[in-house]
């Protein structure tokens, strides 16, 4: 593969529908990659196989190509990857410390405990330096999640939509979960694995994940991965500043029944600035018509209940 090739992805986790917010990111992604020349690639990250059939990954997929959305290689399962989420593991645990976490939700979530501006926990270190003796107790009763120790480092990075990023990792994440309990391995180690093994070189995602990245680019190094380009597009609302949900009728499928795949690009492109005006077009129609430096840095407003437009 030619070194220089540029690799966009999508990677949805099906747990439900697509909303037309994951549409548009979607959407984003694709015209991001194929604007430079380059591939995109779909991934379906079902780590949690119970939470995510795939019967749910089939209706995303159809979906997405239902509107010209498809991938230029065969599709990767997480679900199927278990055996290289753990040689990724072993590996880190060579570079720097892993250990057992034996914490209940319940102490996770307890008074006291510092808060994350991702709503997520900085954890206490309350495991971190257990005996064995300690280890073994506790391993009677609870099975161990698996952390990764962080250092006191500042993580930079130039997002292409937010701008200048830097979190330390000590102070604004913590120590932070590469396997689960229950033995699934986490997102964070998943997602890194998966971009480096497949090239990936640009991430288009939303701005929830904006606070992820240092995590992510930190895993990256003691991997010895490359860092793609981020762009983290921000929230998608309708006209009073509601966020789109499925559960309040802005499912893609919803609008697939309503519209054709013409009429909801044109709406989805209006909506992040790559068109003036609301038309029907067909997705590679509007491949030359991008460029990030369009896309709204606050809000994406997308009115789900748009009408036929001659």
């Amino acid at each position: 593969m030619d070194s220089k090739t540029v690799i966009g992805r999508f990677a949805p986790t099906p747990s439900g529908f697509m909303h037309a917010g994951n549409l548009l990111c979607a959407m984003l992604a694709y015209l991001s990659a194929k604007s430079k020349g380059g591939k995109f690639i779909i991934r379906i990250e079902d780590l949690d196989a119970m939470r995510c059939p795939r019967s749910a990954a089939m209706d995303i997929i159809n979906t997405l190509q239902a509107v010209g959305i498809t991938s230029d290689e065969p599709m990767l399962w997480q679900s199927e990857r278990t055996a290289v989420y753990q040689a990724a593991a072993q590996k880190l645990a060579a570079k720097t410390q892993l250990y057992p976490c034996y914490c209940s939700r319940a102490e996770l979530h307890a008074e006291g405990i510092t808060r994350l501006p991702d709503g997520g926990i900085l954890y206490p270190k309350t495991c971190k330096n257990l005996s064995a003796e300690q280890k073994a107790e506790r391993e009677k009763r609870v099975k161990p999640s698996l952390r990764i120790s962080v250092p006191d480092e500042v993580i930079s990075f130039t997002d292409g939509i937010c701008g200048e990023q830097s979190q330390n990792l000590a102070e604004h994440c913590g120590d932070f979960i590469i396997r689960r309990s229950d033995g699934v391995y986490a997102y964070q180690l998943a997602v890194v694995v998966d971009d480096g093994e497949s090239g990936v070189t640009e991430v288009v995602r939303g701005a929830d994940l904006l606070y992820d990245t240092p995590r992510q680019i930190y895993l990256q190094k003691l991997l010895g991965l490359p860092t793609p380009q981020y762009y983290h597009i921000p929230l998608v609302c309708d006209a009073d500043g509601r966020k789109l949900s499925k559960s309040e009728g802005d499912s893609a499928q919803r609008l697939l029944k309503t519209h054709s795949p013409q009429q909801i690009i044109g709406e989805l492109a209006f909506a992040a600035n790559i068109l003036d005006e609301p038309k029907p077009v067909d997705i590679d129609d509007l491949i030359a018509l991008y460029d990030a430096n369009k896309v709204p840095k606050e809000r994406i407003v997308f009115n789900s209940e748009f009408g036929i437009r001659n």
